[in-house]
């Protein structure tokens, strides 16, 4: 049976549009590190290589290279990791600034992957796609531990409303957010869909409140 993400696992993917506590487990990824803003035509070829190793996974039995206990499933949502620049963050800046933005961008990948087949599939997309980003992949294994999520509809702008129901509610349970750094899961393709029906998990890093 094909593992459909939205379905076998909506605690991590499809959370209610109110924060909620959540321990979240180690998990395999392909990512890729950058910065500047996500606006730009640049950031769209950091997606593009993710995808394209995803692809390569998931239509490896196609080929007859598939990896030991591959099971057919839906390639997992874009993920990314946000921060600003160190700079940003000496200058103590309010306003954002997109050109400061830092991000690691990810792919989760199905727990067949090894670190072994991983390497073995960059290297084929390097030769049959090969793309200068191909060289930033990596592969991880991440757990994000203690976390606070929610669903935010609407544009990546008005996030902030967002975060600052979360840290409200982390205040009530007894924790902290332990920074400003934060993950994304992108469950539309903004180049497709309007910005007020867009759909993005959020989550933060929490730790208990000192006594």
């Amino acid at each position: 049976m094909k593992h459909e993400w939205r379905k076998a696992e909506k605690e991590l993917y499809l959370p209610n549009q109110k924060p909620e506590l959540i321990n979240i487990p180690k998990f395999k990824f392909f990512t890729i590190e950058g910065c500047g803003n996500p606006n730009s035509e640049s950031f769209a070829e950091y997606i593009g290589v993710l995808y394209s190793i995803s692809y390569a996974v998931k239509m490896s039995v196609k080929k007859e290279i598939e990896p030991q206990g591959f099971f057919d499933y839906t390639v997992y949502p874009l993920e990314g990791i946000w921060d600003i620049s160190e700079k940003a963050k000496e200058q103590n800046i309010t306003k954002l600034n997109k050109d400061e933005l830092v991000f690691k961008l990810m792919i989760r990948q199905p727990n067949f992957v090894d670190e072994e087949y991983a390497k073995f599939i960059i290297e084929e997309t390097k030769r049959k796609k090969p793309h200068l980003l191909l060289e930033k992949v990596k592969y991880e294994q991440i757990t994000d531990g203690v976390c606070i999520q929610m669903m935010h509809y609407g544009s990546y702008d008005n996030e902030p409303e967002s975060f600052a129901k979360m840290e409200l509610f982390a205040k009530t349970k007894g924790f902290n957010r332990k920074s400003k750094t934060h993950r994304e899961i992108y469950l539309n393709d903004a180049r497709k869909v309007a910005p007020e029906k867009l759909k993005t998990v959020l989550r933060f890093w929490v730790d208990k409140e000192k006594e």
